[in-house]
């Protein structure tokens, strides 16, 4: 049986100033050696100065996006080779509300993870569905098509995390149920496995985000095929994401 090591990591989204980095201490003071892996992902103004608040601790740091080039006239993007330069490890690509906001494709999503692997960064692919979506019973298919398309097909266990994150349920406190979590992760685990082979399939990531608190953690956490959570809103304050994490370490 593949062992994965567990992964909680939090986007901070368009949050945090600098006064907020002292929640890097607070984080570390809390859990100085996680039996987990620790991601925070600030915005690109604190990126640099969280990896250096970061260094010497567990906590790892990582971009929110990024560019697929990797330079050139693209005025407000970043590259990977910035991002690393920065500190980073990590880079969140296909978002949600990158996806919606901003009008990207699973096109868009592949060709940035390519980038972000190439760079020697570990990409993690956002994938989920709208309420409308799931209403309609759609819910794997338009999971397997958003996996299929937004990962590149030199993937391995240790240059991808795959994070499920049903679009109706970030940010809103709702959460599907732990069945529902089930069905999707085993569906994402059976495709990777399909497409990769058995052994890479079973070693990449499937983490859950949309609306964990310290409140439901654990009984996601004991879900079969989630290995972690992308957590929004309750990673911006260390006594909210402390807790989050030592559900993970338990489970």
């Amino acid at each position: 049986m593949t062992k994965r090591r567990k992964l909680a990591a939090g986007n901070w989204k368009m949050n945090g100033l600098g006064a907020d980095l002292d929640q890097i201490a607070r984080l570390d003071a809390a859990h100085p050696a996680p039996g987990c892996e620790v991601l925070i992902c600030p915005p690109a103004t604190l990126l640099e100065r969280m990896s250096a608040a970061a260094r010497g601790t567990a906590i790892m740091t990582g971009a929110q996006d990024c560019h697929p080039a990797a330079s050139g006239a693209h005025t407000g993007d970043l590259s990977v080779a910035m991002i690393a330069d920065a500190g980073a490890s990590h880079v969140i690509v296909g978002h949600s509300e990158r996806r919606a906001d901003h009008g990207e494709t699973s096109a868009d999503v592949r060709a940035k993870a390519e980038a972000v692997m190439a760079g020697g960064l570990v990409a993690l692919i956002c994938i989920g569905e709208t309420l409308d979506e799931r209403e309609a019973g759609r819910t794997l298919e338009v999971i397997g098509t958003q996996l299929r398309d937004s990962t590149p097909d030199g993937a391995g266990a240790d240059t991808l995390v795959v994070a499920y994150e049903p679009v109706w349920a970030i940010g809103t406190g709702r959460i599907p149920t732990l069945e529902q979590i089930a069905e999707v992760h085993g569906f994402i685990r059976a495709e990777l496995g399909a497409r990769f082979g058995g052994e890479t399939g079973a070693g990449v990531r499937i983490l859950y985000g949309g609306s964990v608190k310290p409140g439901n953690a654990a009984e996601i956490f004991g879900v079969d095929n989630v290995d972690g959570a992308l957590v929004g809103g309750a990673s911006l304050k260390a006594e909210d994401f402390a807790p989050i994490i030592a559900a993970l370490q338990e489970s």
